[in-house]
């Protein structure tokens, strides 16, 4: 929490996380109380005043405990929603979604807009009815696509301009001119609980030029997603979040991590790749990220990722997540365990509390035993290893299903087990 208090309420701005001493003596009168005082002479400051001619007024910056949603409910962070960005995760149906305890799930703005598109979700009233799904969403903005899907085709003239991004529908002979002004009116279509704006994706080898030019075409659409957002008069308005681009470049990931502040918005989103040269992660930019928000913004780590990764972004405050890795990794016989007995004896402080259990293996074909016993799902229940060892040998759909149950419920447990470690900081 940080206390901010000013002579006036207009000068109480959101983005302000200091505090202000008006009155200079009795600030050096302060300097030698113990704990913190700065916090403890707004508080006395607020009630000494509040009924005076001239209040104090403090502005109270508190990290978010819920995520909510627009249909009013509250969900406890950290959160991981994994991605289903056609508005399914293979292999399962919505209730088996709900059956591991998955609070909510991610869809791509740009591939509902090509498929079913704008007529079919509106006939649903939002994404939520058409797969009869009852929990959080939120929609990407199409922002990985500006990367995955368009720069990877290199043509004489660039597909990205500050006007929007030329694609090449997957699958079709058609083009579309995706724009911010595209990316916000579907996302309100779809009728998500978090909204991203639109931004230009900093390739991995992008010089220092290139890595500028993303970061103000980035700060670009995000002004102009925000005045298209506001523009949208509805009861319950899903959160906007705004994306920091800005490639390895520390001091431009400072810069455009200010300027969005500046816009408002209600949270902050670690754009580009996480990952270094090498391969391992870079704890630098959701620090960086982190250190220059207000303390009451979302942090979203988009593609965020692997399980000690999540732990320690939620160490430095980060509470939301989404990757592809549980879903993808379980159709690919790579299964999530925890080092423990039980649920109750898993340990997050240890470095090594979750190995990788791959099933394909001959030496499972007879292996009785549960997947894991610190594992509640449909699979680690009610299946032996055995068994999933066979399903994979025939190639049969259900070993994807199982296998993607058992992941998802590894990451919800991961959730609850990070939020007293979340509550604590």
């Amino acid at each position: 929490m940080k206390l901010v208090y000013t002579p006036d309420l207009k000068s109480c701005g959101s983005n302000t996380v200091w505090v202000r001493f008006p009155p200079a003596a009795l600030s050096r009168s302060l300097r030698n109380k113990s704990g913190d005082w700065r916090n403890w002479l707004a508080c006395l400051l607020w009630e000494q005043e509040v009924a005076g001619s001239n209040p104090v007024s403090p502005t109270i910056f508190m990290k978010p405990k819920f995520f909510k949603t627009i249909t009013g409910q509250k969900i406890p962070l950290p959160i991981f929603f994994p991605d289903a960005t056609r508005a399914v995760l293979k292999t399962l149906d919505s209730a088996d979604i709900e059956n591991t305890k998955t609070p909510g799930i991610l869809v791509n703005t740009f591939h509902l807009n090509n498929f079913p598109g704008t007529s079919v979700i509106k006939e649903h009233d939002g994404i939520r009815n058409f797969m009869n799904w009852g929990g959080g969403v939120i929609s990407d903005s199409g922002g990985f696509q500006v990367m995955s899907l368009a720069k990877t085709f290199k043509t004489k003239k660039s597909p990205v301009s500050d006007i929007g991004v030329n694609f090449k529908i997957p699958n079709t002979n058609k083009k579309i001119l995706f724009t911010p002004k595209t990316s916000i009116d579907f996302q309100m279509v779809l009728k998500t609980d978090m909204v991203v704006v639109l931004d230009d994706f900093t390739d991995l080898d992008a010089d220092l030029n290139k890595q500028r030019e993303t970061v103000e075409r980035t700060i670009l659409w995000a002004r102009e997603c925000k005045k298209l957002f506001d523009k949208y008069k509805i009861k319950n308005k899903p959160y906007l979040l705004g994306v920091v681009q800005g490639g390895y470049n520390l001091e431009l990931r400072k810069e455009c991590t200010e300027r969005l502040v500046e816009i408002g918005f209600d949270g902050l989103g670690y754009g580009g790749w996480p990952q270094n040269a090498d391969k391992t992660f870079n704890y630098n930019i959701p620090k960086i990220i982190g250190e220059n928000c207000p303390d009451n913004y979302l942090l979203y780590g988009l593609g965020v990722g692997k399980p000690h990764e999540i732990v320690k972004m939620v160490q430095m405050g980060w509470n939301i997540f989404d990757c592809v890795l549980p879903t993808r990794d379980a159709r690919h016989k790579r299964l999530y365990v925890f080092n423990a007995k039980t649920i109750d004896d898993i340990d997050l402080s240890d470095d090594k509390f979750y190995s990788y259990y791959v099933p394909d293996k001959e030496i499972h074909s007879h292996d009785l035993s549960p997947i894991s016993t610190a594992c509640d799902c449909l699979l680690c229940t009610r299946y032996d290893r055995s068994y999933l060892h066979h399903l994979f040998q025939i190639g049969d759909m259900t070993a994807g299903r199982l296998a993607t149950i058992h992941n998802l419920r590894f990451y919800s447990l991961l959730m609850e087990k990070l939020r007293p470690i979340y509550g604590s900081i």
